[in-house]
């Protein structure tokens, strides 16, 4: 099953409305890789007029999930477990994008990344790396 870039921003807006709050849009994404983006608004700035740390964290947290939702036609279950974020540089005061890679997928859990660069910047502004736990049947 096909899922389009605007079906996967109604579902990441609808499942983690901070994603919606901020705007967060999927612009491509497959079964391994997600490109999003983080539009600048008051909400995602900081003051100094870069993006604050908390919308980089959502921007890589709803990204991870994206790659998932393709792979389930929209019926993921998986959870975060960890997220570690480095903030490189500040990423301006443009929108955001977020360039996901997941990395390796096993049985119970998988690890992805995420490359944040602000838009026409070439360096990137943060790098997120992720553990996800698959959800556990009934019992």
């Amino acid at each position: 099953m096909r899922v389009t870039p605007e079906e996967l921003t109604r579902r990441v807006r609808e499942g983690v409305p901070l994603a919606g709050a901020l705007g967060i849009e999927v612009l491509r994404a497959g079964q391994d890789t997600a490109l999003l983006r983080l539009p600048p608004s008051t909400l995602s700035l900081r003051p100094g007029g870069t993006a604050s740390g908390p919308s980089l964290m959502t921007l890589a947290d709803v990204g991870i999930w994206v790659p998932l939702l393709v792979a389930t036609g929209g019926a993921d279950e998986t959870r975060t477990a960890q997220l570690q974020i480095s903030f490189l540089r500040p990423a301006g005061d443009a929108g955001v994008l977020a360039e996901v890679r997941i990395v390796r997928q096993g049985r119970m859990s998988l690890y992805a990344e995420v490359w944040m660069r602000g838009e026409g910047q070439e360096k990137p502004c943060a790098h997120a790396t992720s553990t996800w736990l698959r959800a556990a049947g009934p019992r």
